[in-house]
């Protein structure tokens, strides 16, 4: 087991890559605070980690708030102890529009749940994580940081920013023992953003979301999405000793769509 006796937070743990990043973890030997706004979808993975004999605890909070990070770092570590990992899974993609057409409270929730929640979490554990000289952190990005679409301006802005934080942490935290990496997915059609942005799309240029989904998988490599199971594996990896040499960095795990 790569994660036998760790202590995990997964925010977004309640569907789509979050949660198969935190079922992934149970299963290398994590114990698992699974958070997310949905109470019933955090508790529903985390009663799937237990009856497959792992450890889980679910934990409904909002990343964008600190009283809402404050809550879940507490509850991990009264559950099960110091955390040694922290995955910033918990995103929103926001309105699909272009930018003269989106309200600026509407950049600011999303700014609020895709960077500043990351934000807040790190700090609340780097300081633990600096006293005992070891973690790891991994931020979700996306492609969407990296390759240009239009019409996702908030989302492009917040994955991007996510990727610069990650590069100053890793900066600041390498010489006292904790990593900082990134994983950048690309399309999962599994989870619910996925699905209701190809919607939106195909709402936004009168388009059929089947046929438009089509033509962009013609754009990768591999010619096909990605699953969360793939996804999670990655995401295994990153935080496991087998990584020790690696911080700072952006892993793109997108079948082939960006090359930095």
């Amino acid at each position: 087991m790569l994660l036998k006796d760790r202590v995990a937070i997964v925010t977004g743990g309640g569907r789509g890559i979050g949660r198969g990043i935190a079922l992934r973890f149970a299963k290398e030997g994590a114990a698992v605070l699974v958070a997310a706004r949905s109470e019933n979808e955090v508790r529903g993975v985390a009663a799937e980690i237990e009856k497959a004999g792992g450890r889980a605890w679910a934990v409904s909070a909002d990343v964008g708030t600190e009283s809402g990070c404050e809550k879940i770092v507490t509850a991990a570590r009264e559950k099960f102890g110091a955390v040694d990992i922290l995955v910033n899974a918990a995103g929103i993609y926001g309105p699909v529009k272009p930018v003269e057409q989106i309200a600026p409270s509407d950049w600011d929730a999303v700014m609020a749940a895709n960077l500043r929640g990351p934000f807040l979490l790190c700090r609340l554990v780097l300081t633990e994580m600096y006293a005992r000289g070891s973690g790891s952190i991994l931020n979700i990005t996306s492609a969407s940081g990296k390759v240009p679409f239009s019409l996702n301006s908030p989302y492009a802005s917040s994955k991007a920013g996510l990727a610069g934080l990650t590069r100053t942490l890793a900066a600041e935290a390498a010489r006292k023992g904790v990593r900082v990496n990134a994983l950048s997915p690309g399309p999962v059609p599994e989870t619910r953003m996925s699905q209701e942005l190809g919607r939106e799309l195909a709402e936004y240029f009168h388009g059929d979301p089947a046929q438009m989904f089509k033509q962009f998988l013609e754009g990768i490599l591999q010619g096909r999405p990605q699953t969360a199971g793939e996804i999670a594996a990655a995401a295994v990896f990153l935080v496991s000793d087998e990584a020790s040499a690696i911080t700072g960095q952006t892993l793109n795990v997108d079948g082939g769509m960006a090359f930095y």
